[in-house]
């Protein structure tokens, strides 16, 4: 079987912290568009 080298947790911590902070603040852009569209476009 292949070897599999052990997991940098820090690293993956890391990461795992930068995707949730892109996807809360790229949904938190989403829905201020999407009130501003409603109030201008509407």
């Amino acid at each position: 079987m292949a070897e599999h080298s052990p997991m940098d947790y820090a690293e993956h911590e890391k990461t795992y912290k930068l995707f949730i902070a892109m996807t809360k603040w790229g949904t938190i852009g989403v829905v201020v568009l999407l009130a501003l569209m409603a109030v201008f476009l509407l």
